[in-house]
């Protein structure tokens, strides 16, 4: 048996200081693409987390709409909640709990979207 040589298992060098280039990219959306714009409160996004069922998809759907409309009262159709796995029965939900834990109010008009406002998250939701 031929001696174990440890130099063969050693790293380059010049692979041990970078990782290939295709890995340090900022993945960026397409032209033509949609994207979140932010940023976005990370304590909201906590605290939509923190809630039942589907309400973080329903909050992350919202800011989606926030972004696209600069205005932090948006509609929330049945076909955005759909671009993040949301039936029309998850998405009411959702609402109904972001809106008791103070995130959001909504104006409800029947054969209409939900007008949607999104607040500040106060200081005792944070921790």
């Amino acid at each position: 048996m031929p001696p174990i040589d440890p130099d063969r298992f050693r790293l380059n060098s010049n692979a041990a200081e970078r990782p290939p280039t295709s890995q340090r990219r900022i993945l960026r959306a397409s032209k033509g693409q949609r994207f979140l714009r932010g940023p976005i409160p990370l304590n909201w996004l906590s605290a939509a987390a923190g809630l039942p069922g589907k309400s973080l998809h329903v909050g992350v759907a919202l800011w989606l709409e926030v972004g696209l409309r600069n205005s932090a009262v948006v509609p929330l159709s049945n076909l955005t909640g759909r671009y993040f796995g949301l039936d029309r029965n998850a998405k009411y939900r959702g609402l109904d709990w972001l809106e008791q834990a103070g995130l959001i109010s909504v104006e409800r008009k029947p054969g209409r979207a939900p007008m949607v406002t999104i607040y500040a998250v106060r200081s005792e939701q944070t921790d």
